[in-house]
């Protein structure tokens, strides 16, 4: 596979075509390197990857995005950096520190002082207004970045990254919507280069002409009056003439609404970006973005389209990804959902980046799977994530494992929460864990409910209670009527939808049943395509075809749609659904269900054919006050404890099944 071929940049030959991108952890203590950081990476770089960028690494205190970056503003931190290198080497993998400046993104209440950029004008991202750099600070913030590239070479590092993408400085002053400058850094798009062209001499007088320097840009910024991919076109020549080695291309800037890495933008969907640089510049170039599926990325090398791919959360999810790809073990590559739930959600929540498939991301040393002590008997009630992931890890301790399921299919509510077409990669988990089933050997029962007498009758020495939930039925009057169904029916392709639906509940399983509902019209997208490009229909009415499915109407009673969605994937739903022309009602209680439609409390009659019941969830919990006695350690976990998400269900099972 050309994945797996060698490449050369400047004067660094990489064993293949894999990087990992720089992101944000999480992990580090006050700028510093913690042993965290050191065993992710450790885990990483020994599974076969060519490349490891670590960072963001903030250059002065005026860069600094957070306490949890790294930091690279000082000799101090040289020795810890060190053994992250030291690390990497160690593990057969080559590694590059990521030199990062915040601008107009810094917080105020983080560095101490009002963030700078190249102009004065507000950020969204922030809420806050900048101050524009004077002259001398600009030459100022062009050493520093020498200076902390010289940091990352004496460190040990085989290269650098100068991140001018996501809308930090580098793009403040590249962008004519926040560089109003009328000096020699502002003016046309030539004369916006001069930073970015500066900050690269300045770190070439530091490092040399052979230490290989890498640049990772937007290949559009997707900011109205912003860069485009034509912009880009200029601007990275200009970059590469000035002495970048390599263009690692992704798409947008925090402020955009477009979506970049959530599960709804399809594999692969950024690709032309790189394809765009590639055109105009000499040296490798790097694709990025929701490249999950090794077959995916050996396509885009073979079809020339980019030098090398950029594997982020991806390898968060599997650290092993590149060696099961590389021995054609395609199926037991735990896939990234691009869920957001463990890693996106957790940067903006200032906590430590872990992932919903994978447990053991950043617990890399404590979670390693060891053999148990004693083999037990387990049994493991209820087959969805949290089951099958106990499952999966108590088999490799060594237990005699046998899984339940009371119905005909593994996966629990993650096949609900898959049947939108936009929400369709969590089945990811469900194939991955359901094949571990069989690639284990794990004996599963399907079709039979758990009782105390089968209890009794296997005898287990553990029991791992994982029953899920069951949709709430609330006391609405009219709840009983012909024309009410069930949320979960709707999403299992159980019950009917008329052409006028109200969803009563706009929580996450509201949401995506307003998604499922809406996901075809009269004709598919594929076929709206087609007949655009070919004149039958104008784009306006095509358009129409395909979101016309239902009129649909989604009632919440609290003032939030979808509040318990995901924090950086909810916008990108209400966006959705707000396209596809469903009305969502906040503030809205139902009082009663007639043949007609829904009731408000405010006497309005929303006109339904069908209305759809997703309120919540209550626990499945009978069974576990059944169990008492009948083995000698039981555990509950997930929406049997508590209703919650995947994310909780899985650690919890990941938790639990290391320690029995």
């Amino acid at each position: 596979m050309k994945l797996f071929e060698p490449i050369r940049i400047n004067t660094m030959e990489l064993k293949n075509r894999i990087v990992v991108p720089a992101m944000h952890l999480g992990y580090a203590d006050q700028g510093y390197v913690t042993q965290r950081i050191i065993d992710f990476y450790t885990e990483r770089a020994k599974n076969e990857i060519g490349l490891i960028l670590i960072g963001g690494c903030y250059t002065e205190l005026l860069a600094k995005g957070m306490d949890t970056m790294l930091r690279i503003d000082s000799d101090e931190a040289i020795p810890g950096l060190s053994k992250v290198a030291k690390a990497i080497h160690e593990g057969g993998a080559k590694c590059g520190a990521q030199l990062y400046h915040s601008g107009r993104y810094a917080f105020s209440f983080i560095i101490g002082q009002t963030p700078v950029s190249a102009s004065a004008v507000p950020s969204k991202f922030t809420g806050e207004t900048p101050r524009a750099l004077t002259k001398e600070e600009i030459l100022q913030t062009e050493k520093n970045y020498g200076e902390a590239a010289l940091r990352a070479k004496k460190a040990g590092f085989d290269a650098v990254e100068l991140i001018a993408s996501a809308g930090y400085i580098i793009p403040q002053f590249l962008s004519p919507l926040t560089n109003k400058r009328d000096d020699e850094y502002g003016g046309d798009l030539k004369s916006r280069t001069r930073f970015g062209v500066e900050c690269i001499q300045a770190i070439r007088d530091k490092v040399g002409e052979d230490f290989p320097l890498i640049m990772r840009i937007s290949g559009d910024d997707m900011m109205p009056g912003g860069n485009t991919y034509k912009e880009v076109r200029v601007y990275a020549p200009i970059f590469a003439e000035a002495g970048v080695d390599m263009f690692n291309v992704t798409g947008g800037w925090h402020e955009s609404t477009v979506p970049q890495i959530t599960m709804n933008v399809p594999r692969g969907n950024y690709v032309w970006l790189a394809e765009n640089v590639k055109e105009v510049v000499d040296v490798p170039v790097m694709a990025c973005n929701r490249i999950t599926d090794p077959l995916l990325a050996e396509q885009i090398l073979l079809d020339g389209r980019a030098d090398l791919v950029g594997l982020g959360r991806a390898l968060i999810c599997d650290p092993e990804w590149v060696v099961k790809a590389k021995e054609g073990r395609f199926k037991e590559i735990r896939q990234c959902l691009g869920c957001n739930q463990g890693c996106f959600d957790h940067v903006f929540m200032l906590t430590p980046v872990e992932c919903l498939a994978n447990a053991a991301a950043s617990r890399e040393v404590e979670y390693k799977i060891k053999p148990a002590a004693k083999r037990k008997k387990v049994l493991i009630i209820g087959g969805g994530p949290g089951g099958m992931e106990a499952a999966r890890v108590a088999k490799l301790r060594g237990h005699d494992v046998t899984l339940y399921e009371r119905t005909y299919t593994l996966g629990g509510q993650l096949n609900l929460a898959a049947a939108p077409q936009d929400r369709r990669e969590f089945k990811n988990l469900v194939d991955y864990l359901s094949y571990q089933m069989d690639l284990l050997g794990i004996n599963v029962v399907l079709g039979q409910e758990v009782t105390p007498e089968l209890v009794k009758k296997l005898k287990p020495d553990v029991i791992i209670v994982a029953a899920g939930g069951r949709p709430l039925v609330p006391d609405i009057p009219g709840i009983e009527g012909s024309n009410v169904v069930m949320s979960w029916d709707v999403l299992a392709g159980k019950a009917a939808v008329g052409k006028k639906a109200v969803v009563v509940g706009g929580g996450g399983v509201g949401c995506e049943t307003g998604l499922y509902l809406t996901d075809h019209g009269s004709i598919t997208p594929e076929q709206m395509v087609f007949l655009v490009n070919f004149g039958v229909l104008d784009l306006q009415t095509a358009y129409d075809m395909v979101r016309k499915t239902r009129d649909v109407t989604i009632v919440e009673m609290l003032e939030k749609m979808g509040a318990d969605i995901s924090r950086t994937c909810r916008w990108t739903i209400l966006k959705t659904l707000s396209m596809r022309g469903v009305q969502m009602l906040t503030n809205a209680k139902v009082a009663k269900i007639t043949e007609k439609g829904v009731v408000l409390e405010n006497g309005d009659l929303l006109e339904a054919d069908t209305v759809v019941i997703a309120v919540g969830t209550v626990p499945n919990n009978e069974i576990i006050d059944q169990l008492e006695g009948l083995a000698a350690e039981i555990y509950p976990i997930g929406d049997c404890v508590q209703p919650r998400k995947a994310f909780e269900a899985v650690h919890e099972a990941a938790g639990i099944a290391r320690k029995i």
